[in-house]
C-alpha cells in the first residue's frame, strides 16, 4: 500500500479557501441573478453557451458538457426555460436521435438584459479585489487546473487560452 501524498500546511490551507470559494462565489452569483433578473446562475450559463454557439444552437448533449450537468438535469431546466420562451428545442436535422437547443431572440435579449448586472456582480466579487497581476496569475493558476480536470477541453473548450 502506497503512503497518501498528505496536503503541507500551506497546499491544505489553499485547498480550503479554493473549496470555499467553490461554494460561496456561485450561491453569491445565484443570489445576485435571482434578485435581478429571475435567473438562476445555471440558467444564466444555458443562456450564455447557446449564444456562443453557431445559430445559438447546439445538441443538448453538447450543452450538458459545456455546462457540466448531467443531461436529465439539463432536460429540465430546459424545459422550464422553455415555458419561459427562452430556449426551444427541435430534432437535430442531421440526426434525428438527437435534440438541440436554440436560444430564442427573448432568451437572448434576456441574456442582453442581464449581462450588465452580472458582469458588475462578477467584478465586485472577484476583480475589483485583484490588481492586473492576480489577474494574469488567476488565468495562468485556472488554466493549470483546467488542464488537470478537464485534459481535452471538452467542457471547457471555449474559454481555453491556446
Amino acid at each position: 500500500m502506497t503512503t497518501p501524498r498528505w496536503l503541507d500546511e500551506r497546499e491544505r490551507e489553499a485547498w480550503v479557501r479554493l473549496g470555499s470559494l467553490i461554494q460561496l462565489l456561485p450561491a453569491a452569483l445565484d443570489a445576485q441573478l435571482r434578485r435581478d433578473s429571475d435567473l438562476t446562475h445555471f440558467e444564466y450559463w444555458v443562456l450564455a453557451m447557446l449564444s456562443e454557439a453557431p445559430d445559438r444552437t447546439l445538441r443538448m448533449t453538447a450543452l450538458a458538457e459545456r455546462t457540466s450537468a448531467t443531461l436529465s438535469r439539463l432536460s429540465h431546466v430546459v424545459s422550464r426555460m422553455e415555458e419561459r420562451g427562452l430556449v426551444e428545442r427541435r430534432p437535430c436535422p442531421s440526426d434525428r436521435r438527437a435534440t438541440n437547443a436554440t436560444l430564442t431572440d427573448d432568451g437572448f435579449a434576456k441574456l442582453v438584459e442581464t449581462a450588465p448586472g452580472h458582469v458588475e456582480a462578477v467584478r465586485e466579487y472577484v476583480f475589483d479585489g485583484l490588481d492586473a497581476e492576480q489577474v494574469d496569475q488567476l488565468v495562468d493558476i485556472t488554466e493549470a487546473i483546467l488542464l488537470r480536470v478537464d485534459p481535452d477541453g471538452t467542457r471547457t473548450g471555449h474559454v481555453r487560452r491556446l
